[in-house]
């Protein structure tokens, strides 16, 4: 008998995402973790160009955001990956990204915090149906 189990997303209601994100994040959110995220998506995919984000969290006590879309995005990461992702890849692939640049900040609070989420949303994709391509972005 296996004692793990599927980790679930829930999409954040809109009357819900400042909470959240300040529960989890502090102000770190909007000044410093969402606009990293935005700006490694654009170089990721150039064929996004901004909009509306769905915010999820996970059963573990993650969390992560994706551009709200259905489109897929070509994707070259920094590792010279190259493919195709679904938004909602592409946005879980920018939330690690970030998360692990974030680590290394000069907070160690604030690391740790982006350490510590790398890690619970590292754990969430390996149910995700595009976890091959996620982990060849990220990896």
């Amino acid at each position: 008998m296996s004692d793990t189990h599927a980790i679930r997303s829930t999409l954040v209601p809109e009357d819900q995402r400042l909470d959240i994100t300040a529960d989890l994040f502090g102000a770190h959110f909007p000044l410093r973790l969402e606009p990293v995220i935005y700006g490694i998506t654009d170089r990721m995919a150039p064929e996004y160009h901004g909009g509306y984000w769905h915010f999820y969290a996970l059963d573990n006590g993650g969390f992560y955001m994706a551009p709200d879309n259905d489109k897929c995005f070509l994707v070259q990461s920094s590792n010279c990956w190259q493919g195709e992702l679904s938004a909602d890849a592409l946005g879980i692939t920018a939330c690690l990204a970030t998360y692990s640049h974030l680590s290394f900040s000069g907070d160690p609070v604030f690391s740790r915090t982006c350490a510590e989420h790398y890690h619970l949303l590292r754990e969430f994709i390996y149910q995700h149906p595009e976890v091959a391509a996620i982990l060849g972005a990220i990896d």
